[in-house]
Order: C-alpha cells, then sequence, then structure tokens
C-alpha cells in the first residue's frame, strides 16, 4: 500500500510538472523527484520481501495493509511539507518578501 501510494503522488507530479514545465519557479520538478525516489525504495523493499515470503507476500493481514496505507500517507504528506518548506525559503514569487517590506 505504501507503494501504491507513492507511486500515485508520483505519477500526480509528474503530470503536473510535465504541463506545468514553462514554470518553474513552483519546484514541482523536485517534488517529482522526491516521490520517485520514495516509490523507487518502496520498489526494493517489495523485492525484498517478497524473496523472503513468497507466495505469503500476497495474503497481508487488514492491520498490515491499514498500517502500511497510514504510513504511505504519512511519506506523501512529509514530501509535500518539504516541498512547502523550500517554497517558503526560496519564495520565488516575492510574496513573503513584499508582505514583510509592505508592513
Amino acid at each position: 500500500m505504501t507503494l501504491l501510494l507513492t507511486v500515485f503522488a508520483a505519477v500526480i507530479t509528474t503530470a503536473v510538472w510535465y504541463f506545468k514545465a514553462h514554470d518553474k519557479k513552483l519546484m514541482v520538478g523536485r517534488l517529482c523527484l522526491m516521490y520517485w525516489g520514495a516509490s523507487l525504495m518502496w520498489t526494493v523493499d517489495a523485492v525484498a520481501e517478497y524473496m523472503e515470503l513468497k507466495e505469503e507476500f500476497f495474503t497481508p493481514a487488514a492491520a498490515d495493509m491499514l498500517n502500511d496505507a497510514f504510513l504511505g500517507a504519512a511519506v506523501v504528506a512529509l514530501g509535500l511539507v518539504i516541498w512547502l518548506a523550500m517554497l517558503l525559503i526560496k519564495d520565488p514569487k516575492h510574496v513573503l518578501r513584499n508582505t514583510f517590506i509592505r508592513n
């Protein structure tokens, strides 16, 4: 479930990046790379777990799936928080700078 959520987030951000490629100020490419990196990490984890469990890998317990879903949501949310922090620090459209200068 973690892999599934991060892949969905990576695909969605890749589509946004592709259609908004002319606007590099929002740094969507970095968010895209974070999600693809997380997806690659969870893919390696899934392959290693499959090599260990074999056919039991395909019949997880409901509690394990719920824990994986929460972990996947946390990874996606953490990626968004890091991206927003980068945006606030860089302030590419000078929103914060103009707000503080005006006051």
